[in-house]
């Protein structure tokens, strides 16, 4: 394998790091467990970044590395394999799995789109279609190929009017990544903030709390990306012509029918999945937690009588590669908080500074992370547990420190391969879509709207939402 001069770089400074931590004078205060902890810490991150190994062969090396020298238990370890967040979201994926096999998806594209009459409508009746995605699918590149049929047909009606279906292209994308934090299971970055809050300060954040400080600000974003994609991409002229688009355009994409009446496992589905996100939502009235909620849909979703997918066709729809990379990242959370290394790491940081300054700080590093950390579950494991053990010493909320860190992490649109919904729009044959320079464009004007954003909700929203600055 030959190493980039940057590559090179990196490596050399994460290893010299690595030979002082192996020095006790060098790091007073620090325990031998935090020692080991902070190089194994360093190495993992050292690989995300610029490593050709798998992310979640990293996680998981490391997590064997803390098991194996002492730092956690083999308990903590494969215990985060059973947290309820990871049942939540392979639950999930089964209940994604149902929804993908009926034309509910198709439907309710061809019910929203077919109404527009102006460009400007079309991109923000796209954009509400695509939050409301965020319940039914809990991977962002999930979504993404669940809008893909979509934006083809929108591009086979608009041919003619190239800049238009090059901002579609941009938009949806955009706001899938944007809106994913409407809900816990939008990403599997929520869980691991949710898991390293739980095990630092033990404040759980349920799925009805998440929705309550998640939707507003991805509704917004969502809609404040979709006006930026227009302004960046498009001209007057471009925005001044009517748009006409039928059912039957989507039709042509769709093997299920997207009008009529439901079939009865469409029905079916609908029903359960309304169920489900009900039942999600009002779990303060019932206590039922989210993750048995999801089971409970889950297996009638795949049960041989009222189901629309089978068990195993549903649990290969799963990224178990994600989950265990979840799993392996929890457990360096739990290691960097319980060994003081997480503590030790931020206590040379200046920390005296009012609250807002704080989460600008936080809120600008999360935000700019995505051009260094790609994976938006190795941005979160990396920040947010220091972020967390920096909020406590600055006088911050951890949860407010956290939820912001998270929420700004989540704007990845800088390069084609910062994010797979991006890399996915980036190349769709026989199709005009964006290039590296209309992104460039696009992220100079959006990504400091959105950190400007979060900061606001941080600040000012969140608050009167039950989760106060400090």
């Amino acid at each position: 394998m030959t190493l980039t001069p940057r590559q090179a770089v990196l490596w050399c400074a994460a290893l010299s790091v690595c030979a002082l931590l192996l020095v006790p004078g060098n790091v007073p205060g620090l325990t031998g467990e935090g020692r080991l902890t902070l190089g194994v810490f360093v190495l993992a991150t050292a690989a995300w970044i610029a490593g050709p190994v798998d992310d979640t062969y990293v996680a998981l090396g490391a997590g064997l590395a803390l098991t194996v020298t002492g730092v956690i238990s083999s308990d903590a370890l494969f215990g985060t394999l059973g947290d309820d967040t990871v049942w939540l979201l392979i639950c999930a994926f089964v209940l994604a799995a149902a929804v993908g096999r009926t034309g509910l998806a198709g439907r309710a594209a061809a019910f929203l789109v077919s109404g527009a009459r102006s460009v400007r409508q079309l991109v923000h009746l796209a954009t509400a279609a695509l939050v409301v995605t965020a319940f039914a699918v809990p991977a962002t590149s999930g979504r993404a190929a669940l809008a893909l049929p979509v934006f083809l047909a929108l591009a086979k009606v608009l041919h003619d009017r190239r800049r238009v279906v090059v901002m579609l292209a941009l938009l949806f994308p955009t706001v899938i990544l944007l809106s994913a934090v409407a809900t816990l299971i939008g990403a599997g970055a929520h869980l691991i903030t949710v898991s390293v809050l739980w095990e630092a300060t033990g404040e759980r954040i349920g799925f009805t709390e998440w929705l309550l400080l998640g939707l507003p600000l991805a509704v917004a974003s969502s809609h404040l990306a979709a006006e930026a994609v227009l302004l960046t991409t498009t001209r007057r002229a471009d925005r001044k012509g009517p748009v006409r688009i039928s059912a039957d355009d989507i039709q042509e994409h769709s093997e299920s029918p997207v009008t009529g009446p439901l079939s009865p496992a469409e029905a079916r589905c609908a029903l359960l999945l309304a169920t489900v996100v009900v039942l999600w939502c009002s779990e303060p009235l019932h206590r039922v937690p989210p993750a048995v909620v999801a089971l409970i849909g889950a297996v009638v979703a795949a049960s041989p009588a009222l189901g629309t997918v089978r068990m195993k066709d549903a649990l290969r729809t799963v990224p178990w590669s994600l989950l265990l990379f979840m799993a392996a990242t929890m457990a360096m959370g739990i290691a960097l908080a319980d060994s003081g290394a997480a503590r030790w790491l931020v206590g040379g940081v200046p920390l005296d500074v009012p609250p807002w300054a704080f989460l600008a700080v936080v809120v600008g590093i999360s935000t700019a992370a995505h051009l260094v950390l790609q994976s938006r579950s190795a941005r979160s494991s990396v920040l947010v547990p220091l972020v967390v053990a920096a909020a406590a010493g600055a006088g911050v909320n951890p949860v407010a420190a956290a939820l912001a860190s998270t929420a700004a992490a989540g704007f990845c649109h800088t390069l084609p391969a910062s994010a797979k919904p991006v890399t996915l729009f980036a190349d769709v044959p026989g199709t005009p879509t964006y290039t590296p320079r209309d992104l460039l464009r696009l992220s100079a004007l959006l990504a400091p709207l959105t950190a400007l954003l979060v900061l606001a909700f941080a600040l000012a929203v969140w608050p009167l939402l039950g989760v106060p600055v400090s």
